[in-house]
């Protein structure tokens, strides 16, 4: 029952849901007060942006802080925001994406800017009817195709006036390279305009300033191979003067035959990087270059083409201040050549550039871009159209999973909370609670707190990349085949299908039922083990001793095998005397001790054996069902939600019959049908079966005395033999016999 609260403010409507009480957002005039709502009474105090059930631009469009998280902040003013356009702020609950432009509230500045925008993108699709939806402002491309100016501050060919314009606009784009545009085509804006213009003018302006070329047309070859050589040149007149000044040292300034004795065995055109490290020719003290003698082989290409273009006809050698004098020859060329300027516009060809400079249609294309640029305000609203309808569609959602959680404990299947990922198949049932996993770590360390049975799986399918981490929780039925490296298959709310397989278990009690065979299972598993572990004791035994008598060496026998031999001793009946009797004993105590409990148990009716059996399995099963049934009223989510980023500020529990709502187990139809491969037994044959073995149930009854209460006693001795009775004799009947003596003796 909703209870009505009144607050001094507003007036909230309460009710229960997960063992807390809740607000109840009824209507839109709840949504337009939800800033006079104590924090306190808020479910959720923060979630993430990411990861859940609705659209994550939708979201980010709420997370007025851009942080990453939508905080009860970002609540409030999303929900003050989206009311104030509104006429009607019902519109709200009904989570539609169209809205009529009608509905807009136009008395207010914001409302005015939405309602024209809106109506511009109705207009440049060509609609006929005042209606926007999200699906017509999801394509931006296709709201400006038919526009000129669209107020990005970028024009395309579509907005020039003339072929002239056009042509620059191509020419920019291709040169100093393009800005796209809302159309989706690719264009210039103002800096793109300036830069081709400038460019135009710089690369003009230094082809006028052209310098002749010293060496003709070999002119780059030959100072590219200067280049190459300038540094190895100067290291060989280093070398020399060197060796001049110091002539012992000449030897080792010199290329060392030791280096060319270490690489003379391997293929030497593969070693030219370290012949490159020679010098570049024998140093002999002397600082000159003997043009008729050879140099390093691996220089040898580019020095003959210095010495073939740049030095005079005559030169028997160069010394430093002649390789100076080449390098001066294209100097002033080499300056001209590294101050090039506008080669961006190169590849137009200087005639083109030139034509381009003389139509100069730089003001008309910056006057072009002003004019769209002056739509600026009117078309960035058309993104508030887009946000507007995002929110409009899916804020209510957000609100029922984030004031009250009214979505999870939805009695409708079809309605899943935004943190309910999907469905998990597994073991005959499907597991409606999936959520995400986004830190492993964070839910390792809450999920016991949560106090339900969980199951983590990895997915993957085929037809997205990456692995997918979800958590289930299994809320009926019994654990069965519930083990880690189980395959299963997860569906998203997508339908996409994952293979899916279990990585973790988190084991708390399913169901009452469940934990009462629990103590059994346990015991079970427990006697399995040990079993197990004595085989695989006395396997490894038996391994070893039969490995260490095949491993050792025969001991040589001695000459006199016979003698070798000693005698086993004989059979010492006394030593084994106090073992026997020590045996017998044990086991006469255990016969007396079972024929106590047989005579305890004989002296039963029928229904005591009931009630003593019911004790038993209550002795056995009643605390651990005691446990479950606590466990399981306490079962709550938000630790899970807490792990996956979320501030939960209020229990969220899952009651016994509404965790019987999560999971749905496999439910067969009552069938009578034949195993193709079990053998039938005739009907007579399975009735004198069950004869002979309630004749032999009845029997041992019989024989243990067991039927004694219905006047069937054993006709086993021990149970038939006669009670004496032995009658005290008093002082006063002993005086009465003496009495009697002495009259009959007179």
């Amino acid at each position: 029952m909703a209870l009505l609260i009144k607050d001094k403010k507003y007036k909230w409507e309460f009710i229960n849901l997960g063992g807390s009480s809740r607000v109840k957002i009824r209507n839109g005039e709840d949504i337009a007060h939800l800033g006079e709502l104590d924090y306190k009474m808020w479910t959720v105090l923060s979630c993430p942006v990411k990861g859940l059930e609705i659209n994550e631009k939708s979201l980010a469009y709420m997370d007025t802080d851009g942080d990453g998280k939508i905080h009860v902040d970002d609540v409030v003013k999303t929900a003050q925001w989206i009311t104030s356009l509104l006429k009607n702020n019902d519109l709200i609950l009904e989570g539609t994406d169209t809205i009529e432009l009608s509905a807009i509230n136009t008395e207010i500045e914001a409302g005015q800017k939405l309602y024209n925008s809106a109506k511009q993108i109705v207009n440049n699709l060509g609609k006929a009817n005042e209606t926007i939806s999200l699906a017509d402002t999801a394509d931006c491309a296709a709201i400006f195709a038919q526009t000129k100016y669209n107020g990005d501050g970028v024009i395309t060919e579509a907005s020039a006036e003339n072929d002239e314009q056009k042509a620059a606009i191509a020419a920019a784009v291709a040169t100093v390279g393009g800005v796209a545009d809302r159309s989706g085509a690719t264009g210039v804006d103002a800096a793109a305009i300036e830069n081709f213009y400038k460019a135009l003018a710089d690369y003009v302006a230094w082809t006028e300033a052209e310098v002749a070329a010293p060496f003709g047309d070999k002119t780059d070859a030959t100072i590219a191979a200067y280049n190459a050589l300038d540094a190895k040149v100067k290291d060989f007149f280093m070398r020399s003067k060197l060796a001049a000044f110091t002539p012992d040292s000449a030897a080792s300034l010199d290329v060392q035959t030791s280096s060319i004795a270490a690489i003379s065995a391997d293929n030497l055109t593969g070693k030219l990087d370290q012949i490159a490290g020679y010098p570049l020719a024998r140093v002999v003290g002397k600082s000159e270059i003997n043009l008729d003698e050879p140099v390093n082989p691996a220089w040898a290409a580019q020095f003959e083409l210095v010495k073939a273009v740049a030095v005079a006809d005559g030169l028997k050698v160069i010394t430093e201040a002649d390789w100076a004098a080449i390098g001066a020859k294209f100097a002033a060329y080499s300056a001209w050549k590294s101050a090039k300027a506008g080669a961006a516009v190169e590849s137009l060809g200087l005639d083109a550039i030139k034509a381009f400079i003389k139509q100069d249609k730089k003001a008309e294309l910056l006057e072009i871009v002003a004019k769209d640029a002056a739509l600026k305000e009117e078309s960035d609203n058309i993104e508030m159209v887009n946000k507007f309808l995002h929110i409009l569609r899916d804020f209510y959602r957000l609100l029922r999973n984030f004031v009250t959680l009214q979505d999870f404990y939805e009695k409708d299947k079809k309605t899943n909370a935004i943190f309910q990922v999907g469905r998990l198949i597994i073991d005959q049932r499907e597991c409606r609670f999936c959520m995400n996993v986004a830190d492993m770590g964070q839910h390792t360390a809450m999920a016991a707190k949560s106090g339900m049975f969980l199951v983590y799986c990895d997915c993957v399918t085929k037809t997205k990349p990456g692995k997918l981490q979800i958590c289930a929780a299994v809320t009926v039925g019994e654990i069965g085949d519930l083990v880690v490296g189980k395959n299963a298959i997860f569906y998203d709310n997508n339908g996409l299908d994952w293979d899916a397989v279990v990585t973790k278990i988190v084991d708390n009690p399913i169901s009452v039922a469940q934990a009462f065979w629990s103590p059994y299972r346990r015991m079970a598993t427990a006697v399995e083990n040990l079993i197990t572990k004595s085989a695989a004791d006395k396997d490894a035994k038996m391994m070893k001793n039969a490995t260490d008598k095949i491993n050792a060496a025969p001991a040589a026998l001695p000459a006199n095998a016979d003698a070798a031999k000693t005698a086993a001793p004989p059979f010492d009946i006394a030593k084994f005397a106090g073992i026997f009797a020590a045996i017998g004993m044990a086991l006469g105590m255990i016969g007396t001790a079972l024929v106590t409990v047989a005579e305890g148990l004989a002296g039963f009716k029928w229904w005591q054996y009931i009630l003593l059996l019911a004790g038993i399995l209550l002795l056995i099963s009643g605390p651990a069902m005691i446990l479950a049934w606590l466990k399981l009223r306490r079962r709550n989510i938000s630790p899970l939600l807490n792990a996956n980023g979320w501030a939960v500020n209020a229990t969220a529990k899952i009651g016994i019959p509404f965790g019987e709502t999560l999971t749905d187990i496999a439910v067969f139809p009552k069938l009578k049908l034949k195993d193709p491969y079990s053998k039938d037994m005739p009907a007579w044959k399975k009735f004198v079966i069950t004869l002979v073995c309630l004749a032999v149930v009845a029997g041992g009854l019989w024989l243990g005395n067991l039927l004694k209460w219905a006047n069937l006693p054993s006709p086993l001795p021990r149970f038939n033999q006669t009670e004496v009775v032995v009658e005290e004799v008093t002082e006063t009947a002993v005086a009465d016999t003496v009495q009697v003596t002495e009259v009959v003796a007179e």
